[in-house]
């Protein structure tokens, strides 16, 4: 691209002639992509071509020379101009006298701006000495000047990087590995930053670096779409924040998707996530084969002098029928035959996956062009190297995606295609929904050894979200989904059976166990009648773990497991026969009839603060063939018991006095304590549990003194709530989906169970038990449960006297709390 090329773009090289024909040039709705960036860069070389002819009339020796994206022609509405003046040190004076009349009128525009004023020989240097300039120089392109002086750079530079490609590329390995460790893989981020995350802008470049080096080569199929798709994006989001940013907000991200005339953001999302694995794939196998490479080039002198020369055949292990180690990677035998043998791909990936090895991308992509499809339903062999497959543990992640990228996966199994890159808009989750099927597996695979039939739970592992892709319920969906599945896999009807069950109820043990009195027959009952069996279950509290531990961190905890142990213990009793009996009042600790009778004297509350730890979650399965880990205890929180005279306002009491205190509840229950005979009186006991949002945990007594307060009406805990959010008030993102609350169906005949689902914040519990106690209920226990920024809460309430609600006050009653807590 050459000056001559601008002059249909604008015939005034003046700022204001620029900024004009610029300005329409942003606003064509009819050019946009890749012509509008031409067509951009082209109308900047023009303008800046008039600058340097005004500024250069007596200079010879000297040349404009656009680097980095500049150079590549590749101008979003807000890039930076990546400018170097290239001179032969003749004439300094007049080189800066010429700089000056090309910085200041971009500056005067507000055009962020890179420049440099360098010789030959120190652009050289500089670029010798720095990495993050030498890649820029790779795409050096003459705007104006002197073009032997440009071509000398141009020739200079590549070969000095061609010569020191074997030290330069570890270095930019490294660098791409750092920006990827900050930034986070860009095909998984809500918010990605298009440029620098993992699989972005930076890495397609870093790969250009590579293939320039002559070292080692990208794929490059689907690599050039790749990025553009990228630069789409981000030209649409110059132009709709109009500011020059790469990150992807979520507040923009149904614009950004409006403007490329997109379906909505979850689309534009998953293009920008296809775009991304398709450019991480690329990198993973250019490095892996720049390391091959150079390990090649390190040890051939060495064999040359052992062996007198000779060029030597690279050592082949047999891995499976068919698949071989060469170089570190699985590959296919000489001998192998992908079009007679349809189940290659699935004994190759699992043969990689269990050896700790990469599969090869010719091998990978000669399976795709040429195996034939699996018959229905698949072999026995077929079904045996998926489960091996996805017990390999974290090598599955490689091979998975090697699969993935040449379309093998969507082959095998073509419901993949609705979860592939698909975004989850829930902060608990990290991963896109494919990706954490897949983590799901992996977790699976480390607890093979507490259940009856494995392969079981790994294939559940990896569809239990299946339904994810499809309107609706995606349990319900997903039931449906896995049922064919697995028939087209080759399971019996019965295993069939048991995975669909598995899919359908994949969140009943730990929704059940956070939420749900355990200590009632009905919530035990009902889960036994669900399940069926003990195989069954056993798979199922495996599955909800290692579901929860590929969810995210927010997700599961010793305590939720120590919940969802005692549930599935519960349950399996009563799959062996033991009788359900009605639960009795459970007889009062010392300390907890201690404070009862201290409550009694007093007339007025007493409480007691515990602090509690226990072992790190993944330590609570009690099952003697997990290892146990090591390290610091995990906090528990604080056990925090309150004995107090029955009376009406407790719950929003305690809860609004917490919240003052910025206490965050993690449990809470609340009963009626039997007192030693001859003791009059009725004392309610909560206990419950909580942690410090940040800073220490208050003094119990400063505690009981405010809840004293609260409970006589002295202390008004909305006003002082109010208040303190005034004063600081949070900051306040994607404005979060309404409260919903419901009625739980026959969960218990001992009490009406309303659900709570809202957004988490601070006084949320004080808000939920202020608006039961106004409706005249009575709260017979709770149970907090918080996920990552979502609350979901349950709370058994009964009428003043004792009894359940009936059907319509029941639904009344959690319309009413709705309204609340949307108002």
């Amino acid at each position: 691209m050459t000056s001559t090329d601008t002059h249909d773009e604008t015939q005034d090289s003046g700022p204001s002639g620029y900024a004009a024909a610029r300005l329409r040039l942003l606003t064509e709705e009819a050019r946009s992509g890749p012509p509008r960036r031409a067509a951009l860069a082209r109308l900047t070389d023009g303008w800046l071509t008039g600058l340097f002819a005004a500024g250069a009339e007596q200079l010879r020796g000297a040349s404009l020379i656009a680097v980095g994206g500049y150079g590549r022609g590749e101008l979003s509405p807000r890039s930076d101009l990546d400018l170097l003046l290239l001179h032969d040190g003749s004439d300094p004076k007049a080189v800066a006298a010429l700089a000056d009349r090309l910085w200041y009128p971009v500056w005067d525009l507000g055009i962020a701006l890179d420049h440099s004023v360098r010789t030959l020989a120190e652009a050289r240097r500089t670029a010798g000495e720095d990495l993050k300039v030498q890649l820029g120089l790779l795409d050096a392109r003459h705007i104006a000047g002197d073009l032997g002086l440009t071509a000398a750079l141009r020739t200079a530079v590549l070969a000095d990087w061609r010569n020191q490609a074997p030290k330069r590329l570890p270095e930019l390995q490294e660098l791409c590995a750092e920006r990827a460790e900050r930034q986070g893989e860009l095909q998984y981020l809500l918010e990605p930053d298009l440029k620098e995350a993992r699989g972005g802008l930076r890495d397609a470049t870093a790969l250009r670096a590579v293939a320039a080096s002559w070292l080692a080569d990208a794929p490059r199929e689907g690599l050039a779409d790749a990025r553009r798709r990228l630069l789409d994006v981000r030209d649409a989001l110059h132009l709709t924040t109009g500011r020059a940013t790469d990150r992807l907000a979520l507040q923009e991200q149904d614009q950004v998707a409006a403007a490329l005339g997109l379906l909505d953001a979850d689309t534009l999302l998953r293009q920008v996530y296809e775009a991304a694995r398709g450019i991480a794939y690329a990198g993973d196998v250019t490095w892996r084969e720049v390391g091959r490479v150079l390990r090649s080039r390190a040890v051939r002198p060495r064999l040359r002098a052992m062996i007198g020369g000779g060029k030597q055949n690279a050592e082949r292990s047999p891995l499976a029928e068919g698949v071989v180690e060469q170089d570190g990677e699985a590959v296919l035998a000489r001998a192998a035959r992908p079009e007679r043998d349809p189940v290659l791909p699935l004994r190759a990936a699992a043969a990689a996956a269990q050896a700790g090895l990469p599969l090869s991308l010719h091998a990978v992509r000669r399976l795709a062009a040429t195996v034939r499809p699996l018959p229905t339903p698949w072999p026995a062999e077929a079904r045996e190297q998926l489960v091996t497959l996805l017990g390999a543990g974290r090598p599955t992640v490689d091979v998975w995606e090697a699969l993935e990228a040449e379309g093998l996966i969507t082959r095998l199994l073509p419901d993949w295609e609705r979860v592939r890159c698909r975004p989850q808009r829930n902060a608990v989750h990290i991963w896109t929904v494919d990706r954490h099927l897949i983590e799901t597996a992996v977790r699976a695979s480390a607890l093979t050894r507490r259940v009856h039939r494995p392969d079981l739970l790994l294939v559940a592992a990896l569809l239990h979200d299946i339904g994810k892709g499809w309107p609706g319920d995606h349990s319900v969906a997903g039931e449906t989904i896995v049922r064919d599945m697995a028939a087209r896999i080759g399971f019996d009807r019965a295993d069939a059976g048991i995975l669909a069950t598995l899919v359908r109820h994949h969140l009943l043990l730990v929704e059940t166990a956070t939420r749900r009195d355990l200590d009632d027959p009905a919530t035990v009952r009902a889960v036994a009648d669900t399940v069926g069996t003990q195989d069954t279950l056993e798979l199922l509290h495996a599955l909800t773990e290692a579901d929860a531990l590929a969810t995210g961190p927010a997700a599961w905890s010793a305590w939720r497991a120590s919940l969802v142990a005692d549930l599935v213990a519960r349950v399996s009793a009563v799959l062996a026969g033991d009788p359900l009996e009605e639960p009795e009042a459970a007889a009062p600790t010392a300390e907890q009839e201690r404070l009862a009778l201290e409550a009694v004297a007093t007339g007025g509350p007493v409480l007691s603060l515990r602090a509690r730890t226990e072992p790190p979650a993944g330590s609570t399965t009690g099952q003697a063939d997990t290892p146990q880990p090591t390290g610091e205890p995990e906090p528990l929180g604080v056990e925090l018991l309150i004995a107090v005279p029955d009376q009406a306002g407790v719950l929003p009491a305690v809860a609004g006095v917490l919240a003052l205190h910025r206490l965050t509840v993690r449990t809470a229950e609340l009963r009626t304590l039997e007192l030693p005979e001859g003791v009059e009186g009725s004392v309610l006991l909560l206990d419950w549990r909580v942690a410090a949002e940040y800073g220490s945990l208050p003094q119990a007594a400063r505690l009981r003194a405010d809840l004293v307060r609260a409970l006589d009406g002295t202390l008004n805990i909305a006003g002082r709530l109010a208040e303190r959010d005034a004063a600081h008030p949070r900051r306040r993102g994607v404005v979060p989906p309404p409260a919903r609350v419901t009625v739980a169906p026959v969960a218990s005949r001992l009490a009406t169970v309303i659900e709570v689902r809202a957004q988490d914040a601070p006084g949320l519990l004080f808000r939920i038990g202020q608006a039961l106690e106004d409706a005249g209920m009575r709260v017979r226990s709770a149970h907090a449960s918080t996920l990552g920024a979502n609350a979901v809460d349950a709370f058994y309430v009964s009428d003043p006297k004792g009894a359940p609600l009936p059907g319509e006050e029941a639904v009344s009653v959690a319309r009413k709390l709705e309204e609340t807590l949307r108002g």
